[in-house]
């Protein structure tokens, strides 16, 4: 599966512990990420990271691109929602993104834990399905 990990300056350290408490299950799929997070993200884990743009620059736009052409079938978006932020139209327009294409979307540790965990298990095969991807037969097995 194709993941997205977000997170705003306040709340990059906890999308990097975040990264480290699953990096298990992080690293058995396809990770992109804006930017910055990316960077930070690599150099915290050692997991391999597609690299966006950062997003006041227009990563938030190139992930919400991916979600459009069915190429993210995840994003982890850890948001700060006592912040105002300069790219804020991109930001409601990534999250309108995955509403419009079913794409799982994490905006805070508790939900992406869910997710993480589902993942594991196997329940997010469905996006596979539903999108004609092939289905790797060891998915979500360890």
């Amino acid at each position: 599966m194709n993941i997205a990990l977000i997170a705003h300056d306040k709340k990059k350290n906890d999308l990097i512990q975040f990264a480290l408490a699953y990096k298990g299950i992080l690293g058995k799929h396809k990770l992109y990420a804006t930017g910055t997070t990316g960077l930070k993200v690599t150099e915290a884990t050692g997991l391999e990271i597609h690299r966006f743009q950062s997003g006041p620059l227009g990563g938030d736009q190139e992930i919400g691109a991916c979600i459009a052409n069915n190429a993210m079938d995840m994003v982890i978006f850890f948001r700060d929602p006592l912040t105002a932020q300069p790219h804020e139209p991109d930001v409601s327009a990534l999250i309108r993104l995955c509403d419009v294409y079913a794409v799982p979307l994490a905006t805070n540790m508790g939900t992406a834990e869910i997710l993480i965990h589902g993942l594991e298990r196997g329940d997010l095969k469905w996006r596979a399905i539903v999108n004609d991807k092939e289905i790797d037969d060891d998915y979500g097995k360890e």
